[in-house]
């Protein structure tokens, strides 16, 4: 069961400050004139009152910061290595492509558009209550092929360079496949590191990418659920651009790799 964060969230904070606007608009005055009539020397607050004076702001501030400016997340699985691993907690940008209501996932703002190699958070078309995590690579209206391994974008091929073994060496807490190869691919004006595997079926296609959608592949390209399996993601499915880690520590393994601690996300 995957518990709604966000909506549990504003939920309390409404809460909250509804328990405590009420409170001071119509029962705290008729309190303390009470205790002032019987002479009560020690006034307290009902508790939850109390709780909710104390938790509103609290909660007030972590609603903003977590919907309009940053949201933490935790990688679980190895579609996007090499670039990002399983137990990286990473740090989203929510603003970067526009600010959206809470809950109701609503752009009110616009600030920014998805660029071609940006790392986005999104919500998975086929189940949007699943966060999901890939690399942007078609932009509205693009054609794009995959095929044989070979990745083009608008017929034009994307250009990869220095293939090498992907070992134990380059993974502290994972042992990569045997048959891994490391890659730089060239993204436009990004390089990035892909990861394929020789042995692995190369999923071929070609997609057009609709007005008001993205389409996204995992670096991990040969071990990635993205747009070649279920199509395309809407504008208003994205969350934000991933941009940094600031912990990695694998809770299934009790492994950490202190390395990855403060890197930021290409």
């Amino acid at each position: 069961m995957n518990i709604d964060f966000a909506l549990v969230l504003v939920v309390l904070t409404l809460l909250s400050g509804l328990i405590w606007l009420a409170d001071s608009l119509l029962f705290r005055q008729r309190r303390m004139d009470r205790a002032v009539q019987e002479k009560v020397q020690a006034y307290r607050e009902p508790v939850a009152v109390e709780y909710a004076r104390s938790l509103f702001p609290v909660l007030l501030i972590v609603l903003i910061f977590r919907s309009f400016l940053f949201e933490p997340f935790k990688i679980p699985s190895g579609s996007m290595i090499p670039t990002l691993l399983i137990g990286d907690f990473i740090v989203v940008n929510k603003y970067a492509y526009g600010l959206r209501v809470p809950v109701l996932n609503k752009k009110f703002v616009a600030i920014g558009e998805p660029q071609r190699g940006d790392v986005a958070v999104f919500r998975y078309p086929v189940d949007d209550s699943v966060n999901f995590i890939k690399r942007v690579i078609g932009l509205p209206g693009d054609t794009i092929t995959y095929r044989d391994k070979e990745l083009f974008v608008n017929g034009e091929r994307v250009e990869t360079s220095g293939k090498t073994e992907f070992t134990t060496r380059d993974l502290k807490c994972t042992t990569p496949r045997v048959d891994a190869r490391r890659l730089q691919e060239q993204l436009g004006t990004l390089q990035h590191d892909i990861l394929l595997h020789e042995t692995a079926r190369s999923r071929n296609g070609q997609w057009v990418v609709p007005e008001g959608h993205y389409f996204m592949m995992g670096d991990n390209r040969d071990r990635s659920n993205d747009s070649r399996e279920w199509g395309f993601v809407p504008e208003e499915n994205l969350v934000g651009r991933a941009v940094g880690i600031w912990l990695n520590f694998d809770l299934d393994k009790g492994c950490a790799d202190w390395s990855r601690v403060a890197s930021g996300i290409h």
